[in-house]
């Protein structure tokens, strides 16, 4: 079966080239229909083709499909190994459930074929990322990825605020692209290759911490943290919320924002031997997950909160790999996946059920209205405040007792780490209180329900993983790491300490986590602490005005360069330029229109006198006179 992986990929393109052209004809809901079952069936493809590595006897295998670029030293072929056969269960999985609650959520839509061509194509193009076995098959499925969500971002372009986010996600994503590039020059530079084998094959020939290696990968960096929103570049991920929420749920837990990290983990062979650039990505991580944290604390807006909570989570994940804690990384990556889709999804049945409304002010006392969003969002929050023995606490846990572990300089990062802990607790009770307990908020005429059965489903799918997905990876057995070593085979990989040590660390997680929620509960529920109804923290809420200060410093001089560069050099000096030629040129025809009389005795006259010329300049020559 792993001769046919690429029929993982083949499927979902398959289905949006032939949605594309015969989506219309085929209709609604038809087309939805049809882009859900090639996931399904990539899903199952990949599954039966992991079962090896499951039995932990694979390493990997590289299929070859046709000669690419081979002056780069570069095959279109595919590598499958424990690494990329969890990335691709995770895409073609989630992937495949939020295709379900989009056959149900999109319905009525007047594009709905088109929305379903560009959700199978943001499949195909991140399979493609996961799977290529060489940096430009993966810088390939990079920029897809990039296309598929301006596509999808942007997809009820009608509105402004839409059309504009996905140009947003689009410019923010090619200024770390730029730097992913460079970087891949570099490689070529150095190994005379873009193939992995290649470059991670002879990787430890360079020098430890040398400038080579150090260059590559903070230039990788700068490509990851465009892709997985990280400080500087998180600012286009917000704003991607203006999509449909089965694209957020998509965007945020299988696909897009997950690309960095496995980048990173991917390249752990460079990455373990580039210290500085190691402790660059664990910072950049963990002062995102606090940053991010304290933003969505001041969000009404109930999908806005969760794009913050990810770039929250994705920081954790960034501390993990660059503390060389790849398995606990990508582990962090694999239940993010279920508790994050599943909080987008309940977030979007609660919208559904409410009409559009998106203000968590505006609602309150859903729990009897929306059982079964209630119940299975319960599991997420629990999930992802780390609350045991929820897939959440295992993974997000397990990366702090690792950042403590190494001792120094990590054990602050450890404590940011804690922080951002309490306050994800405190945001997402936050979310579920004001959402779900007290009295009904909401507008006149708006009547609350239950989503379709389509909608529901893959929630209680979801929820069933957010509970119990972290006991793969337990200290008492701890399959996924097993699982995932073959990937990690060559690479010293940062484990969590031994003895008593990772329980204290995680019993005061728990106890600070718990300490958020009652804070919450106090100050949403039972309301013993102060809070005025419809509370504006409008410096957070506002993202602390980072989008504002990038608008001036970067924006506005932006648009005045390229205003100066249209209407004055382009408009006054090149067009000047050429205009003037071409205006020289028609006033010395305009000149020589008199020679034009339209009469024959004066065309024979100049006949004459021109002969005349020619032989008296030809008897001067020769000597005549």
């Amino acid at each position: 079966m792993v001769d046919l992986i690429w029929l993982v990929i083949a499927l979902p393109l398959l289905g949006a080239v032939g949605l594309l052209f015969l989506g219309k004809r085929i209709g609604e809901p038809n087309s939805g229909r049809i882009a859900t079952l090639l996931v399904i069936a990539s899903f199952f493809i990949a599954l039966i083709a992991a079962l090896p590595a499951f039995g932990g006897d694979f390493e990997g295998e590289n299929i070859f499909l046709f000669e690419w670029l081979p002056s780069l030293g570069v095959n279109f072929s595919l590598l499958w190994d424990p690494l990329s056969a969890m990335m691709t269960l995770v895409v073609t999985g989630v992937g495949a459930l939020i295709h379900i609650y989009g056959t149900g959520y999109m319905d009525g839509d007047s594009r709905y074929p088109r929305f379903f061509t560009y959700l199978n194509l943001f499949i195909a193009s991140m399979l493609i990322l996961v799977l290529g076995d060489s940096f430009a098959t993966m810088f390939v499925g990079w920029e897809l990825v990039g296309l598929s969500s301006y596509l999808l971002i942007s997809f009820w372009f009608e509105k402004p605020s839409a059309a504009a986010a996905g140009k947003k996600a689009f410019v923010v994503n090619r200024i770390g692209d730029f730097g992913f590039l460079i970087a891949l020059m570099i490689i070529f530079a150095t190994f005379g290759s873009l193939s992995y084998d290649t470059v991670f094959g002879n990787a430890d020939k360079l020098q430890v911490g040398g400038a080579t290696v150090t260059a590559i990968t903070l230039l990788l960096l700068v490509g990851a943290v465009g892709k997985s929103a990280q400080l500087p570049l998180y600012v286009w991920l917000p704003d991607a919320m203006e999509g449909p929420t089965p694209v957020s749920a998509l965007i945020h837990a299988a696909t897009m924002v997950t690309a960095g990290v496995y980048m990173i983990a991917r390249s752990a062979s460079l990455f373990s031997i580039a210290p500085v650039s190691s402790g660059v990505v664990a910072t950049v991580g963990a002062l995102t997950a606090l940053f991010a944290a304290i933003i969505a604390i001041g969000q009404r807006d109930i999908k806005r909160v969760l794009a913050y909570s990810t770039i929250s989570q994705l920081g954790y994940m960034f501390m993990a790999v660059g503390a060389t804690a790849y398995v606990a990384g990508v582990f962090h990556l694999l239940t993010h996946a279920f508790f994050k889709a599943l909080l987008f999804l309940g977030a979007g049945a609660v919208i559904h059920g409410m009409h559009g409304e998106q203000d968590m002010w505006k609602m309150g006392g859903l729990r009897k209205k929306m059982p079964i969003a209630f119940g299975t969002m319960v599991v997420a929050w629990l999930a992802i405040s780390g609350i045991p023995p929820f897939a959440g606490f295992w993974s997000k846990d397990e990366i702090l007792a690792i950042t403590y572990g190494k001792g120094g300089a990590w054990v602050a990062l450890w404590a940011v780490g804690l922080v951002t802990a309490a306050l994800t607790a405190f945001y997402m009770s936050r979310l579920m209180f004001l959402t779900f307990w007290g009295e009904p908020r909401w507008d006149d005429g708006i009547e609350p329900h239950e989503s379709p059965r389509s909608m529901t489903l893959p929630l209680v799918v979801l929820a069933v993983f957010a509970a119990g997905a972290g006991l793969i990876n337990t200290p008492f057995r701890p399959s996924l790491e097993h699982f995932l070593e073959p990937a990690f085979a060559f690479i010293k990989v940062a484990h969590a300490p031994e003895g008593i040590t990772p329980w204290v660390l995680a019993g005061v997680s728990v106890l600070v986590a718990l300490g958020g929620i009652a804070v919450a509960y106090r100050r949403y529920v039972t309301r013993t602490l102060p809070v005025e109804e419809g509370e504006r923290w409008d410096l957070v809420e506002n993202g602390f005005g980072v989008d504002d200060l990038y608008g001036r410093t970067i924006v506005l001089p932006g648009k005045a360069v390229a205003e100066s560069a249209a209407f004055t050099v382009d408009a006054k000096g090149v067009d000047g330029l050429v205009n003037g030629v071409g205006g020289a040129v028609k006033r010395l025809a305009d000149a020589a229109t008199v020679l034009q009389t339209g009469q024959v005795r004066s065309y024979g006259t100049t006949m004459f006198l021109g002969a005349v010329a020619v032989i008296a300049w030809l008897l001067i020559r020769g000597g005549a006179f």
